[in-house]
Parts: C-alpha cells; structure tokens; sequence
C-alpha cells in the first residue's frame, strides 16, 4: 500500500466535507480558525524547492480544488513521481475556505500560493497584484432556490428580475405579496455573507442600487445556504449551480426572466447570473507550482469540475 502525506489527504477530504455542509462550526478548513498556516512560497527562498502549494479562498471553489489535490497527491505521493528533476518529496496541498475576498486578500499578503475566487477581479485589486496570472478552473450561475415544498411551486416556476429585487429588499415581505394564491408567510431570505464572491456577483447581476434587506439570513458559505434552504419550506436564496446538482431533488430552481440555469444556458451566456472560477497567482510559478496547475487545467481535472456540477473552463 502506498504511503501517503497523511496531514494533506485529512485537511483535503475536511474540506470536501465542508464544502456541501455548514462551516457555523471551527474546523481545520477555516481559515479564521486556523491557528497555524505553513508559510506561502512567495516567502520561501527562491533558489529551494517546496514541497508544498497553498490555496485560501471562495468556499465554493475550495471543495473542487481539494478534491483535484486528492487526486493528484493519491497518484503521484511524492514529487519525483511527478518529474525525475524533483527531490524524493511528499506532496503537500493545503487548501482552506474563507470567502473570495479573504482568497485575494491571502495572495496580497503572501500568506497563500493560491487565491480562490468565485468572481472577477476587481480593478482595485489588480493594481496589488504583481504579475497577476488568473487560471479560470470553471463557471458557476447562481439561481434562484426554494424548497422543494415552497408552495411557490405550484403557481410559478419563473421569477422577474423585478420579482428578485422585490423579495431580496424586503418589499415583498410575504409570499402572498408575490402572487394572492400564495400563503401570508414570511418570505426567508437567504444569502452568502458579503465577504463571498456570490454576494458580489447577485449585487452587481441583479440588485444594482437596491441594497439586499439588512435582516437577511447570511449563510458562511454556499453549501450552508443550501442548507437553510432546504430546512425551510418558505426559505429563497441564490444558490450555487454547482452545488445545487450535489443536493439533486433537495432544492428546487426557479427560472429568471424565463430562462433556466442549464450549462448550455450558461455558456451561451443567456442565463446571466453567472460567475467564473478563478484560481489567481501573484507573480511566477516555481515548477511544482506549475506542474500542479497544468493538471488542475487538464481532462482530469476538468473532469473533476464537472463531476461536482460546475461547468468545466475546457
């Protein structure tokens, strides 16, 4: 049997578990519990070889590029296995979740390799970034979800961007304020904390100048959104595609301005809350780092994307 960098597979398979369920609880994969991170590379002498790659960021990014790691270090385990010129090391891939903003936040630092995002870039953002190098691992959409038992179900299966912005700002405060067949319940609103890159992107897609109402429920990461949606039979929140078809029949998707979130819907760019993701790199890859990217880019890795229900960037 092969002998594995045990520390990395447990911190990866943690987050593959963190990522499909609520990360209320501290954890290995949080970043703001962690009390102790290995240094980045970008700290480390240029001249010696690291062993060891750094991702922080998008918590819905993180489960994919962790499940890739897995991957790649159960085939290879160490690096000469990779290429004869690398030393007789363990792989080591860290990857943890705090948000897309904390992702490029960690590569400004130098506290991470490897920022995870699940939006653009931001100008801002650019302009501290040396030799900003962006690899897009995939595509995301977010829709529109309900629970399965939501009665809203029997009388739409479409929301109005008009709709959207009502329910999302508090105008309309019951589901009987968006249809009078509707029960007089209160309309729960789910949404990913403003650090996530969905906020961002639901803000900019949808919202525009009308702010989400301040009493929202804010979800720390995409996969507990999912939840609370599905704990709540009058619950509505943007949810991930990708982990929408990871809880296939747990949560129900309306269309927007009538057009569904298909991958081919998405690509086509008609579905338009959409979002890419990115794994971004300040600077130059040293040879490990570039081998690792040049798998997560490959058949197999895309392989993996789809898999977990993204649209893969190839």
């Amino acid at each position: 049997m092969k002998k594995f960098n045990i520390l990395s597979i447990i911190l990866i398979l943690m987050l593959v578990l963190a990522g499909c369920a609520p990360a209320e609880q501290p954890s290995q994969a949080n970043p703001q519990e962690s009390t102790q991170q290995p240094d980045s590379n970008n700290e480390q002498e240029t001249d010696k070889f690291v062993p060891q790659i750094l991702f922080n960021g998008s918590s819905t990014l993180a489960p994919v590029m962790a499940s890739i790691s897995t991957n790649f270090i159960e085939g290879f385990v160490t690096w000469d296995k990779v290429d004869a010129s690398f030393p007789e090391e363990n792989i080591s891939i860290y990857v943890s979740a705090g948000g897309s903003g904390q992702g490029v936040k960690s590569v400004i630092d130098k506290t991470s390799d490897f920022g995870m995002i699940a939006r653009t870039v931001k100008d801002s953002e650019k302009e501290k970034l040396t030799e900003l190098k962006e690899f897009k691992v995939g595509v995301d959409a977010l829709t529109l979800g309900v629970n399965p038992q939501n009665p809203v179900l029997t009388v739409k299966d479409n929301l109005t961007t008009d709709e959207i912005v009502k329910i999302f700002s508090g105008e309309f405060k019951t589901w009987k304020d968006l249809d009078s067949s509707l029960p007089d319940k209160e309309i729960i609103v789910i949404t990913r904390d403003i650090g996530g890159g969905a906020h961002e992107v639901f803000q900019s897609k949808i919202m525009g100048d009308v702010q989400v109402k301040a009493d929202a429920i804010q979800a720390p990461s995409m996969g507990a959104l999912v939840t609370k949606i599905m704990e709540n039979e009058y619950a509505i929140g943007y949810a991930s595609f990708g982990v929408v078809n990871q809880n296939k029949g747990k949560v129900a998707t309306l269309k927007v301005d009538g057009v569904e979130a298909t991958k081919e819907n998405i690509l086509n760019g008609s579905y338009i809350i959409q979002r890419p993701l990115i794994a971004l790199f300040s600077g130059e890859l040293t040879a490990p780092q570039q081998v690792f990217m040049d798998y997560v880019m490959s058949p197999e890795g895309m392989e993996v994307v789809e898999s977990m229900g993204f649209v893969p960037a190839k």
